[in-house]
């Protein structure tokens, strides 16, 4: 999902608080489209939730693999093929994995109390936001670390699929916990990705390289914030 991005080491090493200008065009649409998302996906899970709906989901597995495959069909195509498509098809893409994923994230009801989601999602919110202006406004150069990074997701994937065997509620802990930090920092490293992008003047000058950029940038931040409700949810929800 970061491959559109390319390497850090090919992106504008200037100052972080000189681009600040020149990042504000960039920075609005990516938020515009990431709560765009958020929103469709919000709406979906809760119309969902409390519709028969969600009757056909638990009852057919079918279904639900259905549509997580469709969300990681999408974010494939997005991360990998972003350059090749239009911004309107970019833009739809986008649209399609906040539905699938509203649709997805509409089991939680069946699992959490109410007052654990709306728990989890403000504390995810106020993260998100303070590790969002950290990134935005810290001139120490997140990308040195970003293969630590991605070695912790790499790690965190594979902790999640051993436990499906062994369902061990020490280790499940140890993952959600590890899950918040390694989003939390991940919510960081992206945003200052995405200002030192916005001062790429190819990127600028392309208003269709513009909105697809702002797309993928929205989409990563989506999958951070998204990543890191859930794991908080895991960390402090209260099971029905």
């Amino acid at each position: 999902m970061y491959g559109f991005f390319g390497s850090d080491n090919q992106r504008n090493q200037a100052p972080l608080g000189a681009l600040r200008v020149e990042i504000r065009p960039l920075m609005r649409m990516v938020y515009i489209w990431m709560t765009l998302g958020l929103v469709i996906s919000g709406v979906v899970a809760y119309f969902v939730s409390h519709s028969s709906i969600i009757d056909s989901l638990v009852e057919s597995p079918a279904l639900l693999f259905g549509a997580v495959i469709g969300e990681l069909a999408l974010v494939l195509v997005l991360s990998f093929a972003l350059r090749r498509l239009s911004p309107t098809v970019a833009g739809i893409m986008f649209i399609a994995y906040a539905l699938l994923n509203g649709l997805t994230l509409s089991l939680i009801f069946l699992v959490y109390d109410v007052g654990a989601i709306n728990l989890a999602f403000f504390s995810a919110a106020g993260t998100f936001a303070a590790m969002s202006v950290l990134g935005y406004t810290t001139e120490l150069d997140l990308s040195q670390y970003r293969t630590y990074f991605m070695m912790a997701l790499i790690g965190l994937v594979i902790a999640m699929v051993v436990n499906i065997f062994l369902h061990s509620s020490g280790l499940d802990l140890i993952i959600s916990m590890a899950g918040v930090l390694i989003f939390t920092v991940l919510t960081a490293y992206d945003t200052q990705k995405i200002k030192r992008l916005a001062a790429d003047p190819t990127i600028n000058e392309d208003g269709s390289l513009l909105m697809k950029v702002s797309i993928m940038g929205a989409l990563n931040l989506y999958l951070d914030f998204v990543n890191l409700f859930l794991f908080l949810l895991r960390l402090f929800g209260r099971r029905r």
